[in-house]
Formats: structure tokens, sequence, C-alpha cells
């Protein structure tokens, strides 16, 4: 069966944890970074968020079909991590760049920068997801190496907030904007030599029927087959209502320490402390749900994360202490659970490809990735607009009750809605032992 052994799945979750060395960045600081460093209004950068992610989101799908029919000597999915870490790790430097170019300059910066970052992102980490279904073949082994990525995911995090936001102070010396540049520089370089890692020690032991006579316009042939699959149309929307969550969950908590608990220095505490738990959360995993059916579980964890969620809403700002351990909670829960929803992504591959006889690892996961893409599209410009809806001033000392009020519900309440919006989704998945009954 050959199951990868401990140094593969620490190989593999170093992948994940490459990508986050940026990806973390972008979930904890980039709308911040935009709304309050580089110089945007809060609805230019919402809006920003909506179009580049929808467009990136189109060009997922394309990656993904590309990755299915690839085939050289180092193997079908890892050459895309030898091939574009390196551009993903210089354009996480190059979107944290603030260039002296005016406001429309700098507008047109930002689209073009954000976007090719999105670009190398989704050529990098589309190939990776789909990599997993050629490691192992095993469903245990499967959730075991999405927990090793989801904590490696979450140590990317760690990275960033405990070095990265210190970095931005030190190399700026009071200029925050060269300071986030040159911190991301080493952020870019640190992410490039993990990726490498996880090229090294992985290797692809199943590799599927790859079909290189089909042309390029066969992805509507293949895209029909995976939308056809009833669990993956839940599993799609699921993740675009999953990523709405945690866009608002991680992207709002600068603005809730900062403005609602009115803590700033805060901040850095508040997302290492999010990212541990996330660490430790996912590590536990197979310890905590391993005699549980996988779609109970899930279900299961995401009804108690909503009813946390709102109760959050409900603490006093000056309760420091229970607020950072509802937080704690809220992230622990979502991280145990989050490699479950991934195996199921798994499973939902070995359907489709048992009745195609094709390759579609790459497709499934990049549709997947559309819908995640999507989603934080979605969330960041509510994110934007709720901000804007509230009167929110970027970088103002204090802000209006409105503005106040939405920072909190941006990090409680709506999450909570979405969250819900998933447990009913799911509550529409069936197993594939179902579907043949």
């Amino acid at each position: 069966m050959n199951n990868p052994g401990f140094k593969e799945k620490i190989g593999y979750g170093l992948g994940d944890g490459a990508s986050n060395i940026i990806w973390q960045t972008i979930m904890l600081f980039m709308a911040y970074f935009y709304t309050d460093v580089y110089g945007l209004s809060a609805f230019h950068m919402g809006t920003m968020f909506l179009l580049v992610r929808a467009f990136d989101a189109v060009a997922d799908v394309y990656i993904g079909y590309l990755a299915d029919h690839t085939q050289t000597k180092h193997g079908q999915f890892r050459p895309y991590i030898l091939w574009f870490s390196l551009p993903f790790g210089i354009f996480g430097a190059l979107t944290f760049y603030t260039p002296d170019f005016g406001e429309t300059g700098k507008i047109i910066y930002a689209y073009v920068s954000y976007t090719a970052l999105s670009i190398f992102y989704s050529l990098v980490n589309v190939p990776y997801c789909a990599l997993i279904n050629n490691i192992s073949n095993d469903a245990k082994e499967r959730v075991s190496m999405q927990s090793y990525r989801f904590a490696f995911a979450a140590l990317g995090g760690i990275i960033v907030s405990v070095v990265a936001l210190p970095l931005t102070k030190l190399l700026g010396a009071g200029d925050l904007q060269k300071g986030y540049f040159l911190a991301m520089i080493i952020m870019g370089g640190i992410s490039t030599i993990m990726f490498f890692l996880c090229f090294s020690m992985t290797k692809e032991h199943h590799i599927k029927r790859i079909d290189k006579s089909r042309k390029f316009r066969g992805i509507y042939d293949e895209l029909l087959i995976v939308v056809k699959d009833h669990n993956w149309r839940c599993i799609f929307t699921l993740n675009i209502a999953s990523l709405i969550a945690g866009i608002l969950k991680t992207g709002g908590a600068i603005y809730f320490v900062s403005y609602y608990m009115k803590k700033p220095d805060l901040v850095s505490m508040v997302l290492v402390i999010i990212l541990c738990t996330r660490f430790i959360g996912a590590m536990s995993t197979t310890l905590l749900y391993r005699k549980l059916d996988r779609v109970f579980a899930y279900k299961a964890s995401l009804v108690l994360q909503a009813i946390i969620l709102v109760a959050l809403f409900a603490v006093p700002s000056g309760y420091s202490l229970a607020i950072c351990a509802i937080i704690c909670l809220i992230h622990f829960v979502d991280s145990s659970s989050a490699p479950l929803q991934w195996s199921l992504l798994s499973d939902i591959i070995d359907n489709v490809e048992k009745k195609a006889n094709l390759s579609l690892s790459g497709l499934v996961f990049s549709t997947n990735l559309f819908a995640i893409k999507i989603g934080i599209a979605v969330g960041g410009a509510i994110i934007g607009w709720l901000l804007t809806f509230g009167g929110y001033v970027g970088n103002a000392a204090t802000q209006t009750d409105l503005a106040t009020l939405m920072v909190r519900l941006i990090f409680t309440v709506i999450p909570a809605v979405f969250v819900l919006i998933m447990f009913f989704i799911m509550s529409q998945y069936r197993t594939y032992t179902q579907q043949t009954q």
C-alpha cells in the first residue's frame, strides 16, 4: 500500500506551512495593510478583493486541469512546487510594497501585484492539494496527512505573527510601508525554502492514468463529470461559506482587538494565540475523532463553533482574558475538524476517478479552491463594505459606535451565521455507501 512515513508527512505538511507564510499574512493583515498602511479606502480594498479573487478562482480550474494532464520525471503534481515556489515568494513581497505612484497608480499597482500573487499561489497550491491522493490511497492516512498539513499551516501563520510584525517595526524604523516590504522579502524567502523541502521529502506513489492526448477544451467534459457528483456540489458550496466565515474570524481579529477591546498592543499576542491554538487543534484531529464518523463529527463541530461565536459577541470589551479564552476555543474546534472536511474531498476524487477512469485530482481540488477564492473574495468584500457602512476611518484613534458595532459583528455573529449555513449544507452530504443502497 506504500503508506507515507513520518518523514513524508512532515514533508507534505511543510508545503502548507510554506503557503501559509504568505497566505496567513493575507488572511490576518492584508485588509489592515491596505486600509491603514498602504492607504486604500475600505471600499476600494473590499472591491479589489472581490474582483481579483473572482478572476483568480476561474484560473484555478484551468490550472487543475493542466496539472491533471502533466507527466514529468518528477511526477504529476510535485513539479509545480519546484517551478513556481520562487515566483510565489517574490510576489509575496512585491504585493506588500507601497509605491509612490499617486492615488490612481497605487490602486493599479495593488490590483496588478495582488492578481499576480494570487495566480502564483494557485500554480503552487492547486497541485500541492491534489498531491495527497498520489501519496496515499488510504483514507485514514489521508486524514493523518491533512492533520500534518493544517498543523504546519498554523505553524506558518505563527511564524508570520511572531516574526513578521516585529520585523516590520525593526526593519521599517518607524516607516511601516518600508517595514512591511522588507519583512515580506524575508517571509517570501522562508516560504520558498520550505516548498523546496516539501518537493524533496515527498514522492508520488500512486499516479493515475494520464490521458495526454486530450485537448485543452476537454476541460469542459471533465468538469461535467465532477459537477454531476452530489457530494462535490455539497463541498463546493460548503467551502464558499467556510472561507467567508474564515476571513471574518481572522481578518476581523485585528480590528476587534484594536477598536472593540481598545488594546492594539495585544494584536500580536491574540494572533499568536489563534495560530498556536490552530496548530494544536490540527494535531488533535486523529485523537479526537478517530472513533467517530467523519461527517457526524464535522457537523457537530460546526454547531458548537456557531454557539461559541455568538457567545463571544456578548462578552464585554474589558474581559480580555475571557475573550482570549473564547477565541482559543473557537479556533481549536475549527482547526481540529478541518482535516475531516478535506479528507472528504479525497473520497470524492476516488469516486469520480473510478467512474471516469481518468486523473481528476487536480480538477476536484482546483474547483474547490475556486470556491475558496470566491469565499475569500466575498468575505474580504463584506469586511470592507461593513466597515464603510459603519463609517470606519483607517488608522483613527477611535471609531464611531456604529463602526465599533460593525467590527464586533464581523468577528462574531456574522461568521456564526455562515458556520450554521455550513451545517445545513453538510446535512445534504451523503456517504457513497448511502448512495449505493
